[in-house]
């Protein structure tokens, strides 16, 4: 702050100014009125001294995040008019700091000054990279969109369309390199423990009616399948799909990713992306966790060797006879926590009412069983032809392994009635099946509603509800198992299997919260790189949440999201940004985790250009 008066003038009016510099563009103003050299004479004898101290005074407080300015407001002035066709707001967001300080710690800046040391490129990649990123949190929309809106955030990057898409080729070019840096630099944020590794895979869908078609190199003769394929759709649509593989850690945090197909068997990826997160962690052990349908022969055969083990999920009605009568054998149940011995029967019969047997109502009863071979779990394998071709068989190997089956009246009971909505729906849609009265058109698969039907004649309208095939699949209700090659307790195991859930909310917090498709893109490099910068995403928002959570502040991802996009500022005459956010425990949370100091209410623009540049 500095005087400001008219020397010439007998009697000036003296006035405390300030400069003001609000990304390029510097403002001084008249922010105080001392008052006239006359008027001052009567409170002090030195009135150009008087002032000089006042401004010292002024400044202390300015330095210590006190002020005082005199604004002055027209409430007849007009906002002014401009040639934009569209009104547009004003406000900032300033929440995707918070994202920033996390993107910064990954080093993603470094990354791509390596990879485009040796290219003619006039844009900034990492500035792409990050406003992509923080828009698919904040502000999903098509990467047109994301354009469109980049004058939203404090920083207001100034990127072109065209490098934008341009910056996709670049990143998908060097999509393993960048899945590695993502994962060495994530340590710098949270140690990261990779002792389980889960796996699951999902699918996306395009706004459009057509698969991409097969291109057959000129030069190898090679046929390149297209991205976009039809499926089987996670969410049943007649769209094309694209198929995505998850590797995730055991606090939910991910690991890596590989993009397929939409039509690629989800049992073909997960080995590929095995290998290249054992050369990404430097061949460390680990064991794989996944539900039943990525826990094929294959799979569990390649994770029986180097040191590593398997977890997944085994399905009770695909044991052999001879495993199904043991499991069905009340002897040799135990309770998971006291390993006391019990049986089915009185697992299923207990009084649950009574106060007595409330810690019984709590537990499982589980059952450990030796299934050394491939047949004892009904296990296929992919059998590779000379031709190239691969074909689903059953598997005949040996394997050592065990089942763990368990059994709880507490956490079966919604599983039961879940099992039970959902054959009841399959029966009542087997019924419409049975005006058909044809056939040729009921073909009965392991899960498909055509499995309730059996024709009692050779007459071809004799086919009626198999209430046999009925009742045979309700002894299943209750009874959830695991498959291993571990030797310890059950109680570890199954603790580690409970985890899977998470692969799962990641999956939703792309689709619901990031908004990861539909996907607006044609190009299939375009489109792998569109799920990086999901990917990216995702792992910036879960070392967050782990960093709340080591913090013992847990935030839903509804709230938190919610907090960052309303943390918006307002320019008030180019003087200082105004909060037009309320707090909240969630801001409360990342200012305890973080302390950014993003909590306040006014911030004069050195404030927030010292945080942007803090991690520059």
């Amino acid at each position: 702050m500095k005087l400001y008066y008219d020397k010439r003038l007998k009697d000036p009016t003296y006035y405390i100014q300030q400069g003001f510099r609000n990304g390029k563009k510097t403002t001084t103003k008249n922010i105080k009125r001392l008052g006239k050299h006359s008027e001052l004479l009567k409170i002090t004898d030195d009135p150009l001294q008087y002032a000089k101290e006042e401004i010292k005074k002024m400044n202390e407080e300015y330095r210590s995040g006190r002020s005082e300015f005199t604004i002055s407001l027209d409430f007849n002035e007009r906002i002014p008019s401009l040639d934009a066709l569209s009104t547009s707001s004003n406000t900032l967001n300033v929440g995707y700091l918070y994202l920033k300080d996390i993107y910064a710690k990954l080093n993603i800046s470094d990354f791509f000054k390596s990879v485009t040391s040796d290219l003619k490129v006039t844009y900034d990649c990492n500035k792409i990279c990050e406003f992509l990123t923080y828009a698919r949190i904040l502000d999903p929309a098509s990467k047109y969109g994301t354009y469109d809106h980049l004058d939203s955030y404090y920083e207001n990057p100034q990127i072109e369309y065209q490098h934008m898409i341009r910056f996709l080729d670049i990143l998908d070019r060097n999509s393993n390199k960048y899945l590695k840096h993502l994962f060495d630099n994530s340590e710098n944020v949270i140690q990261r423990n990779t002792s389980v590794m889960y796996y699951d895979c999902t699918n996306y869908f395009f706004e459009s009616e057509r698969a991409d078609e097969e291109v057959i190199d000129e030069v190898t003769g090679e046929i390149i399948v297209g991205l976009r394929q039809f499926g089987i759709s996670k969410e049943n649509r007649p769209n094309p799909i694209v198929e995505m593989g998850l590797i995730m850690d055991s606090r939910g945090i991910p690991i890596s990713m590989c993009i397929h197909p939409g039509n690629t068997n989800e049992q073909l990826t997960a080995i590929p992306l095995e290998k290249e997160v054992i050369k990404m962690t430097g061949n460390k052990k680990f064991i794989y966790c996944a539900d039943a349908g990525l826990g094929s022969y294959n799979i569990r055969k390649f994770n029986d060797m180097g040191g590593r083990a398997y977890i997944v999920t085994q399905s009770v009605k695909k044991l052999s006879q001879d495993m199904k009568k043991i499991v069905f054998n009340d002897s040799d149940y135990r309770i998971l926590s006291n390993d006391e011995e019990i049986t089915l029967k009185k697992m299923k019969t207990f009084d649950k009412k009574d106060k007595v047997n409330l810690n019984l109502y709590n537990d499982y009863a589980y059952k450990i069983i030796p299934a050394d071979t491939a047949v004892d779990t009904g296990l296929y394998e992919n059998k590779v032809y000379k031709n190239g071709k691969t074909r689903k068989v059953k598997a005949k190997g040996t394997l050592k392994q065990y089942v763990i089956v368990t059994f709880s009246r507490k956490f079966s009971r919604k599983m039961m009635e879940y099992q039970r909505t959902i054959r009841e729906r399959q029966i009542e849609r087997a019924k419409k099946l049975l005006k058909l009265k044809d056939p040729e058109k009921i073909k009965k698969g392991p899960n498909d509603i055509r499995r309730f039907l059996k024709n009692t004649s050779s007459d071809s309208a004799a086919y009626v509800l198999d209430m046999d095939k009925i009742h045979e699949e309700e002894k299943y209700d209750g009874f959830y198992a695991v498959a291993t090659n571990l030797d310890d307790s059950a109680k570890d195991i199954l603790a580690v299997a409970q985890n899977r859930y998470k692969i799962e909310d990641c999956f939703r917090i792309m689709k619901t919260n990031f908004d990861a498709r539909p996907v607006y893109l044609r190009k299939p490099e375009r489109i792998r790189a569109h799920f990086l910068i999901c990917y990216t995403a995702l792992l910036i928002y879960r070392l967050i949440e782990c960093k709340l959570d080591d913090n013992q502040t847990h935030v839903t991802t509804s709230n938190l999201i919610k907090t960052l996009q309303n943390m918006n500022v307002v320019n008030v005459d180019n003087i200082f940004y105004k909060s037009a956010y309320s707090g909240s425990q969630t801001l409360d949370a990342l200012e305890q985790c973080f302390k950014l100091q993003l909590n306040r209410k006014n911030y004069r623009p050195t404030d927030l250009n010292k945080i942007v540049k803090k991690f520059s």
